[in-house]
């Protein structure tokens, strides 16, 4: 895969994880500094933790001018729009799906170039598409997307795992890493449509006499 690319996945996936972090600071009612705060952290949280993982001197993140301008751009777009956001009913999942599908596959493919082996390439595609993510739910007091019950990291395993099996037979990284995305976007939101949920172990009361 090129890296120019690369580079447009992790510009997208950037635009579209601040928009979801931005559109829900905007929900919470934060002001205009929260909102941008949010918007950025959820952001750029993923591929921090891929490049630390990674062992990149800096991280991405903190070279790329782009990368921070286009979160504020998002953030600046979601605040000024907040009448149009407010009336967009799940926009939040929307753009967090996306996000997530475009950052497993740059955070996979950025492994696989980096000489990481399958399973661990897997593991540092579901850590940058989740990262970001985590961070956001925790900063507004909510639990984590991916520790409740709707379906969200099968789908990045799925999308990971998609990218790392065209790598292993020697298919251009490309098109299948553009294909992982659409696969992790599809299953999340067919979820939500469907209302899918992992499931949880059965809660037992014992009981008071």
């Amino acid at each position: 895969m090129g890296l120019s690319l690369l580079g447009a996945l992790d510009l997208l996936g950037v635009f579209v994880f601040a928009l979801s972090g931005a559109t829900l600071a905007v929900s919470k009612r934060l002001d205009v500094f929260g909102v941008l705060v949010l918007g950025a952290v959820t952001a750029l949280g993923g591929g921090l933790l891929r490049d630390v993982l990674l062992g990149a001197t800096p991280p991405v993140a903190l070279q790329r001018t782009s990368l921070l301008v286009t979160t504020l751009v998002a953030g600046l777009l979601a605040f000024l729009a907040t009448p149009l956001v407010e009336r967009l009913a799940g926009a939040v999942r929307l753009f967090d799906a996306a996000g997530l599908g475009l950052f497993v596959a740059a955070g996979t493919t950025k492994a696989l170039d980096a000489g990481l082996g399958a399973a661990a390439a897997v593991t540092v595609g579901c850590l940058t598409g989740i990262g970001g993510g985590v961070v956001r739910d925790v900063l507004v007091g909510e639990v984590p997307v991916v520790l409740r019950r709707e379906v969200y990291a099968v789908p990045a395993l799925l999308g990971a795992a998609l990218v790392v099996a065209a790598d292993g037979q020697v298919l251009p990284r490309g098109p299948w890493a553009a294909g992982g995305a659409v696969v992790v976007f599809g299953l999340r939101m067919l979820g939500v449509w469907r209302d899918w949920h992992a499931p949880v172990a059965p809660l037992h009361r014992t009981r008071t006499r």
